[in-house]
């Protein structure tokens, strides 16, 4: 069976100006990357007719497991079958980050026959954006420090200084450092450390703004550190938005490339959800809306994290409200959450899968509560049994009352997704009652617990430490309308990524709390999750090398 990668190499990539017609857009508004991928312009944007036209679907997931969902592939391939029903469609995902590519995830551009191409490219650099949004940070951080160095103008705090530097890799090594050693021409010696970028609130700013006016102010309200009367100081304060923002003036414009069947997509920005709020950028999705009837887009990892951030957190800022919602889940994975072991997945346990099926009730609800209309995307594997999928089938209806539809994308491309394409369209077309989990006046711990105990199942939230002191500290502040983006593992409902399933009763624990005012949310940090993540005992780097006619191998 070929892989991936060799599907993707396999494919005729169609030029990028080809991708570009089909969806109404003129040659002249694409500045090219080569043959398969392009910027659109930014005034080319600007002059497109206010309002969207499209109607935006969500795709999310079932709680990740080693067993694969297929998220990506999902997205894609659904908006292929929409392409081939009829409906003109547009596809936005997020940019892939270096540190899952030479990590343990992989890249992020689909799988199998539905794929984004070029995947190389895509995976790797890219259009050079996050490395833009890197080196925006640490200009912001230069700056920072260069402004202590000389007079200190502002009065910093040294020990209160909140603003990391960035790298977009999984290195573990560089979440605590110490700046400044060497002596008195190399500044003062301090703690500092790193996050990923996409972790990054400057990451946070590029994907939530509406366009480089808005993105420049943001970057302005990035608080950096305290002065000694414990007075926010602010990017604005050290006078660097306006480099920040010429650092970042191309990659706010998004990537358009083609999937291997040729439907548009748009791939811009690319904050983590365990992490970060985990979704594409406004600009792209915006811009989306007003190119096309439909716009599917994903949100990262499970349901509990991406769909809740992008709900709470980029629909609430950007004005947006879903038509429509699909989950995806996988026979393999329901099972694991039902207690089979990775070794034991190829083997039919319809036992297994009624257990795990409660994780997927529990999306699926959590989609419910959010007034949204529901499918469940079931991604096809070989090792599935008809047994396994009536079962499936059968529960969906029996105890959720929404059709669990069988899709084939990864082998077939969009003629494997056909039925859930037209049963989407169908959705679509339902009254929609969206609504928002919480208004913007309830506190930041109440919101926190909300999120907590209605999404995680949870009977509690235990703030720990200072994090109590930082709530308040916050809302004192005049930031306590902000939405919340909890930091948590992706793999649980709890912060134990050991607990499968749909555990309930458990406390959060909230560890720390970050003010994101540029952004415009604030960070709760709950249990062990870090911003800076670590390589796995055997990176997928390790497996990775340039063959003798220097193509890549082992990038998936």
């Amino acid at each position: 069976m070929p892989s991936d990668l060799e599907i993707a190499r396999a494919a005729q990539l169609r030029p990028v100006g080809a991708i570009a017609e089909t969806a109404g857009i003129p040659t002249d508004a694409l500045h090219a990357y080569g043959r398969g991928i392009a910027k659109l312009d930014g005034g080319y944007l600007a002059g497109l007719p206010d309002g969207a036209r499209g109607k935006l679907v969500l795709v999310t997931a079932i709680s990740p497991t080693p067993a694969g969902e297929g998220k990506t592939t999902t997205t894609i391939g659904l908006g292929d079958a929409l392409n081939r029903i009829g409906r003109k469609t547009m596809i936005c995902l997020r940019e892939p980050s270096l540190g899952p590519c030479f990590g343990q995830k992989g890249g992020a551009t689909g799988g199998g026959h539905a794929q984004v191409v070029p995947m190389e490219q895509i995976n790797l650099h890219f259009t050079g954006d996050f490395h833009a949004i890197t080196s925006a940070n640490n200009l912001l951080a230069a700056m920072l420090d260069n402004h202590i160095y000389w007079d200190n103008r502002l009065d910093i705090d040294e020990r209160r200084i909140v603003l990391r530097r960035v790298v977009d890799m999984n290195d573990r090594a560089l979440r605590t450092t110490v700046a400044g050693l060497g002596g008195v021409s190399n500044g003062f010696p301090r703690e500092d450390g790193f996050d990923i970028t996409v972790a990054s609130e400057v990451m946070a700013v590029f994907c939530l703004a509406r366009d480089v006016r808005d993105m420049e102010e943001r970057l302005g309200r990035i608080v950096v550190a305290q002065d000694r009367a414990r007075r926010p100081v602010t990017a604005a304060d050290l006078k660097a938005p306006g480099a920040m923002a010429v650092l970042l003036k191309d990659a706010i414009q998004p990537n358009l490339v083609g999937t291997l069947e040729g439907s548009p997509a748009l791939i811009h920005g690319g904050p983590f959800a365990n992490i970060a709020h985990g979704c594409n950028s406004v600009v792209a999705t915006r811009a989306a809306l007003r190119l096309a009837d439909y716009v599917v887009t994903e949100a990262g990892f499970g349901a509990d994290l991406g769909a809740e951030k992008f709900l709470d957190i980029k629909c609430r800022q950007a004005g947006l409200a879903p038509s429509a919602c699909v989950v995806v889940a996988t026979i393999r994975a329901l099972k694991m959450h039902g207690g089979t072991a990775r070794a034991d997945l190829g083997r039919e346990d319809v036992g297994a899968l009624e257990r795990g099926f409660a994780n997927l009730a529990r999306h699926v609800a959590n989609m419910r509560g959010f007034g949204l209309p529901v499918v469940v995307a079931v991604n096809h594997f070989t090792t599935d049994t008809t047994a396994e999928h009536a079962r499936l089938a059968a529960l969906c209806r029996s105890e959720l009352d929404v059709d669990a539809i069988l899709c084939r994308h990864w082998a077939e491309g969009g003629a494997g997704a056909v039925e859930l394409a037209e049963r989407v369209a169908q959705l679509c077309e339902e009254p929609s009652d969206f609504r928002l989990l919480y208004p913007d006046e309830m506190s930041l711990a109440d919101k926190i617990k909300t999120v907590a105990t209605r999404i995680y199942g949870a009977s509690d939230i235990m703030v720990q430490g200072r994090a109590g002191t930082r709530i308040n500290e916050i809302e004192a502040a005049g930031f306590g309308h902000l939405p919340v983006c909890m930091a948590k593992t992706q793999y649980s409902f709890t912060t134990n990524p050991a607990v499968m399933g749909a555990p309930s009763g458990h406390e959060i624990p909230i560890r720390e709390v970050r003010l994101a005012a540029g952004a415009g949310f604030v960070v709760a940090i709950c249990g062990e999750i870090m911003t800076m993540p670590g390589l796995p005992r055997v990176p997928a780097a390790e497996g990775m090398h340039l063959d003798a006619d220097g193509l890549i191998q082992g990038l998936s």
